[in-house]
């Protein structure tokens, strides 16, 4: 029998279905499914149906399907499997995560675990439980797996080309990314549909609260490899604004099918247009160093464009950027780019020989001129796109689970800092009036 086995609970979101895109050694096909009868669940075995049908390397997995109003407890009482995966309704979510592993069971959770601040000791009670279990309880953060995620922080490392990261200040920070998602996105000629409770920030989180996690991630990865953060002692949350995107309702009609607003939402309601809170932009400090985080919901991207993602690591020598521009077809990038023209030739030297280093692990990457600055060319088989990631994220947390001293020592203390940062972030920019941030990525 195999050694792993899933149990897929309240699929709610897509991306419990992208953990099953494609099959793994040691992981059993049969998937037990615990939800309420609904349109996420259907919408859940429509997408493994797809993936078991396709014509390209079909999937094999074969569900049963528990429904009811105690499909939780059914799950804790029944355990066909060894792994909870969790990705959907973010309000309660750690309740069910600390109840999965007071259980003994792993669990593989789709981000955001917690939307409040006052929600961190039961974050950090459940990760206590997970150690002295000897179970896993891990966070699906895929950006660590995007190829210009890995080469920006090869180069901020390297001091050659960065020359450190500066502390920076409040309002000049070293850090800044800029996080742009669309509401409305059309798949193959048809509207991709979300759940109307998607737009209740009591259940989904806002903006900082979900794409935030990310970020943060990143930038804890990035600055401080192999480290561990302390909330308490290394992170100040120093300011926070938000402001809303405004939602006709029959804007809100076609994104999610709807027949209009539910009661849920009847308070952000202006003059028939909902007033969804999901921007916010924040910035702290993480061990002096200066960061701020803009999060952004547009309604629907510019013909040609999609979601994208700023970020720029200010170093003393040059600052490492990712960016997606028009100009590079809206395709993510990475530049070098110095901070004084006398220094181009000897920090472009220094981005080559990182190339060099890196040939092992991203055999034809190397180094361009663009005049003063400097751009990674990256062959497209690193290319791999966001939904592998998913696959990437879940063979890492089945190494954890053959070998749990495997799984990184600072990766618990670093998951509590990113949901302080996140939550009292949040907290924060609801303390002011709604203000809209500046934005700073290029086109």
């Amino acid at each position: 029998m195999a050694d792993v086995r899933f149990m897929t609970l309240d699929p709610g979101h897509f991306h419990a279905g992208l953990v099953q895109k494609e099959m793994y050694p040691g992981v059993a096909p049969r998937v037990d499914v615990y939800a309420p009868l609904g349109a996420d669940l259907l919408a859940h075995l429509a997408r493994i149906s797809a993936f078991n049908n396709r014509a390209d390397q079909p999937t094999a997995w074969h569900l049963e399907v528990h429904t009811g109003p105690d499909f939780f407890e059914r799950l804790l009482a029944e355990r066909p499997g060894n792994v909870v995966v969790l990705s959907g309704r973010n309000r309660g979510k750690i309740d069910r995560i600390g109840r999965s592993v007071a259980a003994g069971l792993n669990v593989l959770a789709d981000k955001p675990w917690i939307l409040r601040s006052e929600d961190l000791p039961g974050l950090e009670r459940a990760l206590a439980d997970a150690d002295a279990k000897g179970v896993v309880a891990y966070d699906i953060m895929t950006e660590r797996f995007e190829v210009t995620s890995e080469i920006q922080r090869a180069l901020v490392s390297d001091t050659a080309i960065s020359g450190g990261i500066p502390n920076g200040t409040e309002d000049r920070p070293s850090v800044y990314m800029e996080s742009i998602h669309h509401l409305m996105k059309v798949v193959a000629g048809a509207p991709n549909i979300r759940p109307a409770w998607f737009f209740d920030t009591a259940e989904q989180g806002e903006g900082m609260n979900d794409i935030g996690t990310h970020l943060v991630d990143l930038v804890q990865w990035t600055l401080f490899p192999q480290q561990a953060i302390d909330y308490k002692a290394d992170i100040k949350v120093l300011s926070a604004q938000q402001w809303p995107t405004a939602i006709a309702e029959t804007d809100f009609k076609r994104v999610t099918g709807s027949s209009g607003f539910p009661e849920a939402l009847h308070a952000k309601i202006v003059n028939g247009v909902l007033q969804y809170d999901c921007n916010t932009l924040v910035t702290y400090r993480v061990r002096g160093v200066h960061v701020t985080l803009n999060v952004i919901w547009d309604w629907e991207a510019p013909a040609g464009a999609g979601d994208r993602h700023y970020a720029v690591y200010r170093g003393a020598k040059a600052s490492i950027e990712v960016r997606q521009t028009k100009g590079d077809r809206y395709q993510t990038e990475v530049y070098v780019v110095p901070n004084a023209d006398q220094d181009a030739a000897t920090i472009a030297a220094a981005v080559e020989a990182r190339m060099a280093a890196l040939q092992a692990d991203y055999p034809g990457v190397k180094a361009e001129r663009r005049g003063a600055e400097v751009h990674v060319v990256i062959p497209d088989r690193f290319r791999d796109g966001h939904e592998a990631h998913f696959a990437r994220v879940t063979r890492n947390f089945l190494k954890y689970l053959k070998d749990r001293s495997a799984l990184p020592s600072w990766e618990r203390p670093n998951m509590v800092a990113k949901y302080f940062v996140t939550t009292t972030g949040t907290e924060l920019s609801h303390q002011s009036p709604p203000t809209i941030a500046r934005r700073l990525a290029p086109n």
